[in-house]
């Protein structure tokens, strides 16, 4: 039935709707029984603030696009376990809608399992509240949280399918699992997921072209992931597919993301221009990953790791080298990009034009409001062994784990399986920062007085979300801490998943060596995108106008935070800066133009 299906084509029979029919040909995409070479760039809705959702899209439309792929967070739409979201920037039917309005068909990633340099890999953390739940398998437990998602995201995007007078093309299911498993019952159990979920349209997987063997599911489209030269792609995709196509390079890769302390990724464009050139030549469909990247808010960003690597969080920043940049503007590449796709344009049609490249403002913020830790403390949980954050119910941010040193001890502290980021203070005095990227769990602590107080400030820095260690992403201290290989007990552990700040209590004179809050007002005239200079700050995130806009690190390479106009106001403005590494810090500088490419050495 399954490929009676795909050779007769998908009917829409809304009569509200002009009524499509999609389908998969022998060598390309049938819309309405016709050739569609589908020109696809991603983005991601919680990436993008929602006010700028449709700006975004006329951006895709002026380079030459007619399709945008996109994933879907679960762990944005439920954030704890029975609580949906499908409001504000989470309002990914509305995102859908608007592509429509737009002129842009939607390819839909949403799996669950994202990756996508995003925390988890999309993943909500409350899966690991039992330590033996395996995801991204068949485990029971797993399948019941996962199944019960997807009925309810398919409540808000199943009427937006083709199939439904919509504009969803294709749904993806799982993704590039090749690269992680290859059990093809867990991928068919996906497929039934979907389809008793009344996604009722053309499914499809992605793979890297190595790991297609264990990641396509028998039956239905297969695409890759990475590959550029068309030959091999047709070559790829017909081993698996009956010696059929059509033939679709799912991610194609105009550009890179950062992490923490590695270099800036600069991908250039001449060479992107011309692998592109020759896709579209070829007759492929493709999908940019990405066209736009936007930026990781909150404290979302995930990480990789695997065997040969250590963990490695990613930054903030999305702008991922793209062809749109972080604040939704033109870049060199995506003009080239655009006269490429014109070339590839039926005869007679034109693209609209180029959107002008949006305003952008300076200015600076008097900090004057200081709020630090140790003076904002919640009310402890109390455990005789430390516990995780999954444990303390808590996803992301800070906890802070404190216990009483009895003695006059010295020699070595060390963290068992700490995750990820922990500065370690003995009567307030900050002694060591200890940073999981560089495998470290240890300090010397020397002549520490009787009856000290030992405080480890423990931050999740982002979940792996990629790799063999997708299932090992705990997080806080996760084992113990000893000393002298003695370990420590009677623990107080205290919260701060700063899911807003409303509880801090300001003062108007800054502790010297605390891990600090800093707030400050500003007036505005005049209104525009502008970027946050963190260069001169240690390590931490920002608040504006009550939205979390995300992490810095001064170890580069972003030195800079997005903010964008529609999350500026005139009149007066609010900015609260946390800073746990450096103090003093009296003014915020906004530039007009970001920094993404400093690193600092430590």
């Amino acid at each position: 039935m399954l490929l009676l299906n795909l050779a007769l084509g998908i009917h829409v029979t809304s009569a509200q709707n002009v009524q499509h029919t999609f389908a998969l040909g022998d060598t390309a995409f049938l819309l309405d029984q016709k050739p569609l070479q589908m020109i696809s760039g991603e983005m991601h809705c919680y990436r993008i603030p929602r006010e700028d959702w449709r700006a975004r899209m006329k951006m895709a439309k002026a380079m030459g696009l007619n399709t945008i792929g996109t994933y879907v967070f679960w762990n944005e739409h439920e954030a704890e376990k029975g609580k949906y979201d499908f409001s504000g920037n989470n309002d990914i039917a509305e995102f859908v809608k608007i592509a429509k309005e737009e002129g842009l068909w939607v390819v839909l990633r949403p799996s669950p399992y994202s990756c996508a340099e995003w925390e988890f890999g999309g993943y909500p953390y409350w899966l690991l509240k039992d330590s033996t739940v395996k995801v991204r398998s068949k485990d029971e437990r797993f399948v019941e949280a996962y199944r019960n998602y997807i009925n309810k995201l398919a409540k808000q995007l199943v009427p937006l399918l083709v199939t439904h007078g919509g504009n969803i093309l294709m749904v993806q299911i799982e993704n590039e699992y090749g690269s992680y498993n290859n059990d093809k019952s867990y991928l068919d159990l996906n497929r039934k997921i979907f389809r008793d979920a009344g996604f009722d349209g053309i499914l499809f997987t992605c793979d890297g072209a190595d790991k297609m063997g264990n990641g396509y599911l028998p039956g239905y489209l297969p695409a890759v992931n990475g590959l550029e030269n068309p030959t091999a792609v047709k070559k790829l995709i017909n081993s698996y597919h009956d010696g059929k196509g059509p033939y679709y390079v799912a991610e194609w890769y105009p550009g890179w993301f950062d992490s923490w302390g590695k270099r800036h990724a600069n991908t250039g464009s001449k060479r992107a221009s011309e692998t592109l050139d020759k896709i579209l030549t070829a007759g492929i469909s493709l999908n940019m990953y990405v066209f736009h990247g936007g930026t990781t808010r909150g404290f979302m960003n995930g990480a990789n790791m695997n065997i040969r690597e250590p963990y490695a969080p990613q930054v903030s920043s999305y702008d991922y080298d793209a062809p749109l940049d972080e604040a939704g503007n033109a870049t060199e590449k995506y003009m080239k990009f655009r006269e490429v796709i014109q070339k590839h344009l039926p005869a007679g049609q034109t693209l609209p034009d180029v959107p002008e490249k949006k305003k952008s403002i300076s200015f600076q913020v008097k900090l004057s409001g200081y709020a630090d830790l140790f003076n904002n403390l919640p009310k402890p949980v109390e455990s005789k062994t430390p516990l995780c954050f999954e444990d303390l119910n808590q996803a992301y941010g800070f906890v802070l784990y404190r216990t009483k040193l009895t003695g006059k001890e010295s020699g070595w502290l060390k963290i068992k399986e700490m995750r990820d980021y922990a500065i370690v203070y003995v009567n307030g005095k900050k002694i060591a920062a200890l940073d999981r990227r560089l495998r470290q769990d240890s300090v010397k602590l020397e002549n520490v007085p009787a009856d000290a107080t030992l405080d480890i400030l423990v931050e999740n820095n982002g979940r792996i979300n990629y790799g063999p260690y997708l299932t090992d992403n705990r997080q806080g201290i996760t084992k113990r801490v000893t000393l002298n290989g003695q370990e420590l007990f009677d623990w107080k552990m205290y919260g701060f998943p700063f899911l807003n700040l409303n509880h801090l209590k300001y003062t108007d004179q800054p502790v010297a060596g605390q891990p600090m809050l800093y707030k400050g007002t500003f007036n505005l005239t005049d209104l525009g995108d502008t970027y946050l200079d963190m260069r001169s700050f240690g390590k931490g995130f920002v608040f504006l106008n009550g939205h979390n806009l995300g992490k810095y690190w001064q170890i580069g390479p972003q030195q800079t935070i997005y903010v964008p106009a529609s999350w500026l106001k005139k009149g007066e403005n609010e900015v609260v800066v946390f800073d746990e590494l450096k103090d003093n810090h009296a003014t915020l500088d906004a530039l007009s133009a970001s920094i993404l490419n400093q690193n600092v050495n430590q």
